[in-house]
């Protein structure tokens, strides 16, 4: 599955299921690095989830990995806890919408 198709499910999964995001008003950036490298971003406003493919929004928190490492973790391969332990994971931003982000992803 190629990077896109994975950022597609993912808002067709959000779309399907509200709840994961509700009272969630944010932006989480992406920077993958690597074979499919680019930026892509999720807004969760408003109980909707809008995935875009660049940077139009300010994000809250920025999530930097390589688009293999990110594949691994949304596939559950790879635990997001530990690719942040061992530098795989990389964030700026806000630490706390950074925590939220495993129900997004998921």
């Amino acid at each position: 599955m190629t990077i896109k198709e994975i950022f597609g499910e993912m808002e067709k999964r959000l779309a399907a299921n509200p709840a994961k995001i509700q009272g969630l008003n944010a932006v989480f950036q992406f920077s993958l690095s690597g074979e499919e490298a680019g930026d892509w971003q999720i807004k969760a406003e408003g109980g909707k989830a809008e995935v875009a493919e660049g940077t139009p929004y300010t994000p809250g928190v920025t999530i930097s990995m390589s688009a293999a490492d990110f594949k691994e973790m949304v596939s559950g391969k790879l635990n997001p806890t530990q690719a942040f332990m061992t530098g795989r994971l990389k964030l700026q931003g806000d630490m706390g919408l950074a925590m939220k982000l495993q129900n997004v992803l998921m």
